[in-house]
């Protein structure tokens, strides 16, 4: 079963912690589950293994104020702002949660860039890189990086003008695999009605994934398991560890 969680607003850390105990303390470990959020505040997130100094640097000149909170996952820096943003996790044992994370983060690419096709949205896969730079990689994995300013192999792009519309990261422990992904809106002008995107996404899923989809209601975790997580990841400690 793919379960299809309500959608809910929080804080930066609120957001990372719950992405997180989705994927470690999920009652069900036969179902896959999927939420798209919303953030009470302006915020970024950079990748778990970013160096903070390198982070702040790469922050606009507009982001005073704003959360900064660092991922469980990999990626690089991603302004929150003004996305649609999501988390996908597969349980131990899917097919496609065992599978290379570029052949997972293709997947998953091309149910997202179907979607946004359905919802009048031009929208196709980054299949090839260009030569890298000296010292740079190619990968969606690759080194630091401010995401949307160039497109990654096999994020999802314009098909015409090559601009970055989707990208995201994947962490894999022995629960599974966790996949936070971000749409830019101003990228995908031709989406009115963001209500409706979800849904043919979420189709486009359980499609990927062969799995019904079904609304769930948000799991009860432990006694104040969520507030502890969402302590962790509002600490300096977390933030700057690096």
């Amino acid at each position: 079963m793919l379960d299809l969680l309500p959608s809910r607003s929080d804080s930066a850390a609120a957001n990372m912690a719950a992405d997180f105990l989705l994927l470690k303390r999920y009652p069900a470990r036969d179902h896959a589950r999927f939420r798209a959020y919303g953030w009470h505040r302006p915020a970024f997130s950079f990748g778990y293994s970013q160096k903070i100094a390198w982070v702040r640097s790469a922050l606009p000149s507009d982001a005073e104020g704003a959360e900064l909170v660092r991922r469980p996952t990999g990626g690089g820096l991603v302004d929150h702002r003004d996305d649609w943003t999501y988390a996908l996790v597969l349980p131990r044992g899917h097919a496609l949660e065992a599978a290379r994370a570029l052949d997972s983060y293709r997947a998953v690419h091309a149910a997202l860039a179907g979607a946004l096709r359905a919802c009048g949205q031009p929208a196709a896969l980054k299949d090839r890189c260009e030569k890298p730079a000296e010292g740079e990689n190619c990968s969606a994995a690759a080194g630091p990086s401010v995401c949307f300013t160039r497109p990654e192999l096999f994020d999802v792009i314009h098909p015409d003008t090559g601009q970055k519309i989707a990208g995201a990261a994947q962490k894999r422990t022995k629960d599974g695999l966790l996949f936070q992904g971000s749409v830019l809106r101003t990228s995908a002008p031709r989406i009115h009605d963001w209500d409706t995107f979800h849904g043919a996404f979420a189709s486009a899923l359980a499609e990927t994934l062969a799995l019904p989809a079904a609304e769930t209601p948000w799991p009860d975790f432990a006694e104040g398991e969520l507030d502890a997580l969402t302590e962790h990841y509002a600490s300096p400690e977390w933030r700057e560890a690096r």
